[in-house]
């Protein structure tokens, strides 16, 4: 029998390029060969598709973020049956054969939103990770943040600044966001890997803050400072009937004086630290494990995701965000972990292959 054709799918047009072929380089590293039939497939920065060499390896390289290699040959979006199509240049175009999944490697706008899983649910293909409603609430931190205080989730207090607001109405909305009290943490709504975030401590910080997030997004949140120690939780999808799992939760701290997690601090060498299990009593961990799981759910999510807390200092647990596809390489918050609690990052994404071979396209 003809071993299982996984694409693996990465890069986009937007600014979480580099974040998505880090992840996909340890992916591609950690599929079994011996069981899975791999064909590496990068989306350039201009959306244009090309098959990627299975030996490339991305990585920070003196200082310079990888970017998708677009002299490789190019390729046809998947249509329906999965049947991919190589174009190269002056030649007649060659099928390469049906995928069996997708694993999108992929972050941000254009690419973890349900974009992505949208199409590939057009083409009636399985892919890892959640459909195309999680995957865009889950990117949205505004609908994120009602969808999880309607299912009893604490959250903290929050301003959404919407493109018309701010053009029409700045100072009202500025008025509005300072009501929440300084400091404030101003973010794009609809972006990841802590990309267009500043910490605001007064008015004329404020509206630089928001004029900086509308850089990546027109829609921005603007939220309430919580002071507490960052504790971060996976879960994962169950091949079975039983319920999602929650890992142990760990601590994240930012090393090297930075004040929060800016993409540097999350991806750059020593800028971050992880203890795993968090030094927290253990019926807090059993307290958020439950919390982990219950966003999950509230989200429909499948495969796998990273949910975000504060825990303040008085023993209060307090819904940060839910991640439907966490940075991805093996050293990646959510990888580590479920390696500590005892699931290794190549029967992670093994996991996640036979969870999507497991599933049918379409409504489910």
């Amino acid at each position: 029998m003809s071993k299982p054709r996984v694409a693996v799918v990465f890069g986009g047009r937007n600014s979480e390029h580099a974040v998505s072929l880090m992840g996909a380089g340890s992916v591609l590293d950690a599929i079994d060969r011996s069981k899975y039939e791999v064909i590496p497939i990068g989306i350039a920065q201009d959306g244009r598709w090309v098959l990627a060499a299975s030996d490339q390896r991305y990585a920070i390289e003196s200082g310079e973020l990888p970017v998708v290699d677009t002299t490789g040959t190019e390729l046809a979006l998947p249509s329906g049956g999965a049947a991919l199509v190589a174009y190269d240049q002056g030649s007649i175009p060659v099928e390469l054969g049906t995928v069996d999944v997708v694993f999108p490697v992929m972050h941000g706008p254009f690419a973890e939103d349900g974009t992505i899983q949208g199409l590939l649910e057009m083409a009636g293909v399985r892919y890892v990770g959640s459909g195309v409603l999680a995957s865009a609430v889950g990117m949205d931190k505004a609908h994120m943040k009602t969808v999880m205080a309607a299912a009893g989730l604490p959250t903290g207090p929050y301003v959404v600044i919407r493109d018309r607001d701010w053009r029409l109405g700045r100072e009202l909305v500025l008025k509005e966001a300072e009501e929440l009290g300084y400091p404030v943490f101003v973010k794009p709504a609809r972006a990841g890997s802590s990309q267009g975030i500043s910490k605001a401590s007064d008015r004329a910080e404020l509206e630089a803050a928001v004029e900086f997030a509308r850089q990546h997004d027109p829609k921005v949140i603007v939220e309430a400072a919580i002071v507490g120690r960052e504790l971060e939780c996976a879960v994962l999808e169950s091949l079975g009937d039983e319920p999602a799992a929650a890992s142990m939760p760990g601590e994240v701290k930012v090393e090297g004086g930075q004040e929060f997690f800016d993409f540097e601090a999350k991806y750059y060498p020593d800028q971050m630290s992880l203890t795993v299990p968090a030094d927290i009593p253990a019926e807090t961990a059993e307290e958020l494990r439950a919390m982990a799981v219950r966003a999950f759910e509230a989200l429909d999510c499948e495969g796998l995701a990273r949910v975000d807390f504060f825990y303040t200092s008085d023993g209060k647990l307090v819904f940060n965000e839910i991640n439907t596809m966490p940075g991805f390489t093996s050293l990646s918050v959510a990888p580590q972990l479920w390696a500590a609690s005892g699931l290794t990052y190549p029967e992670l994404v093994d996991r996640l292959i036979q969870l999507a071979l497991s599933r049918s396209p379409g409504l489910r």
